[in-house]
């Protein structure tokens, strides 16, 4: 089996698909962190492409960079200074090649995360 990686984020205030949040990738190296790609959530919470295609899949430590504050001003959130959520780095191992699945449950003032499947 080839590993890859994929994420669906659901704003869980608004109960829908969080729809144009962009997302970084990033590869762990012990204190280097090396940016791999930018993607865009399309209108059901989810990349067009894998987040990290099989062909591209390398056992390691990575980081995906959710910019939930950008979200939040193109959809009208109103936000206070400092907004409480802003930018989301979830840090994550890979230790076999298998489908990653790494969700996002968010809302203005709260998120979870889980490996699902």
């Amino acid at each position: 089996m080839t590993g890859y990686l994929t994420t669906h984020v659901l704003d869980t205030a608004l109960g829908k698909p969080a729809q144009g949040l962009k997302i970084d990738l990033f590869k762990l190296d012990g204190e280097t962190r090396t940016h791999l790609k930018t993607l865009v959530t399309n209108s059901d919470g989810r990349t067009d492409t894998q987040i990290l295609p099989a062909d591209a899949f390398e056992l390691g430590e990575y980081e995906l960079v959710f910019h939930a504050g950008d979200y939040f001003d193109a959809i009208g959130i109103p936000a206070e200074e400092p907004r409480f959520l802003n930018v989301i780095p979830l840090r994550f191992g890979m230790s076999e090649a298998t489908h990653y699945h790494v969700p996002l449950l968010l809302s203005p003032f709260g998120y979870s995360t889980y490996r699902g499947s």
